[in-house]
């Protein structure tokens, strides 16, 4: 049971750490990083990159 709670500690932590990422992008980096990932349905990366699009107010 503790490996198991360790291992979603280090997934959630990861996880903030690939948004966090996303987030420091310069807006020419995040653009491409959101085309890159547009087509794909159903991105978690193409999610926060589209939401952090939006909080700066710049689009595709």
């Amino acid at each position: 049971m503790k490996r198991l709670a360790d291992y979603s500690e280090r997934t959630a932590a990861r996880i903030a750490a690939m948004e966090a990422a996303i987030i420091a992008l310069d807006d020419s980096d995040l653009l491409d990083l959101a085309d890159i990932f547009d087509a794909k349905p159903d991105n978690p990366i193409k999610d926060i990159a589209k939401s952090e699009m939006a909080k700066r107010g710049i689009s595709l």
